[in-house]
């Protein structure tokens, strides 16, 4: 399995429009950060977690020439405003995406792009098969076997997924025991970093840490990063052994 991260940053963006900080002004490619997605590679299989804002030019650097499913985690703007873009996925490979969702994101979806799934359809539209997905049953994508967790974003349930040794976790605030067990025994696990201040729906730095201790993976990466962490630089020099800040394009290989 190959993970590539399309984008580690927060709602903004890094750098932020207008802002003057340290970090937005960092030359360093590291702190240039899309909205927050990853494309995993498994089995002969191109699943992509998230489609925001920036989903066009992510799969353009990436140079992904291939989807096979969309899974969202939830229905936020910076993770479902790019959907749009699958017309061409659907035009080269003559054929619908896959998209997983549970049914909430799905009513969002169908509310922000209404045009997709009117009775009427407009000539070019994209081409979408929806797939519910729930709480606490495992899903199949391909063949490939997924397994929900349920973490909070504020008082907003989202969705995290593993995938064999896989965990990604984006926009959570707090884990229950339950679906932290669920995590448990993955190599390599992601979750969101959003700054060291205090934040009412995303973990700060030290929780984010405090939160990989405590499932001891081989490795975690850091994502979902603000303009207010730091530069990639100071901060991964602050980091414990085994937890590092992802940034865009890094890939990883389990």
């Amino acid at each position: 399995m190959k993970v590539t991260f399309l984008g580690t940053g927060t709602s903004q963006g890094v750098p932020v429009i207008a802002c003057e900080c340290e970090v937005c002004a960092s030359p360093d490619k590291h702190d240039k950060r899309l909205r927050v997605s990853v494309l995993i590679e498994t089995q002969g299989k191109s699943i992509v977690i998230d489609a925001g804002p920036d989903f066009r030019y992510q799969m353009l650097r990436a140079r992904i020439r291939h989807l096979d499913a969309i899974l969202f985690t939830h229905e936020h703007k910076d993770h479902v405003a790019g959907l749009d873009d699958v017309r061409a996925f659907n035009y080269k490979q003559q054929s619908e995406i896959d998209v997983y969702a549970d049914i909430r994101v799905q009513n969002a979806l169908k509310q922000e792009f209404h045009y997709i799934f009117s009775e009427a359809k407009y000539p070019g539209i994209p081409r979408l098969q929806l797939h519910e997905i729930t709480a606490d049953q495992p899903f199949s994508v391909a063949g490939i076997e997924i397994i929900p967790i349920t973490v909070m974003h504020y008082r907003l349930p989202v969705f995290g997924f593993r995938i064999g040794d896989f965990t990604y976790i984006t926009d959570a605030k707090t884990i229950d025991k339950e679906n932290i067990s669920k995590i448990r025994g993955s190599k390599i696990v992601v979750i969101n970093a959003l700054q060291k201040e205090d934040h009412i729906s995303h973990l700060t730095f030290d929780e984010a840490i405090s939160l990989a201790r405590e499932i001891n993976a081989e490795q975690t990466y850091l994502t979902h990063i603000s303009h207010r962490l730091g530069t990639h630089e100071r901060v991964s020099n602050e980091l414990p052994e085994s937890i590092y800040l992802a940034y865009d394009g890094l890939k990883v290989q389990i």
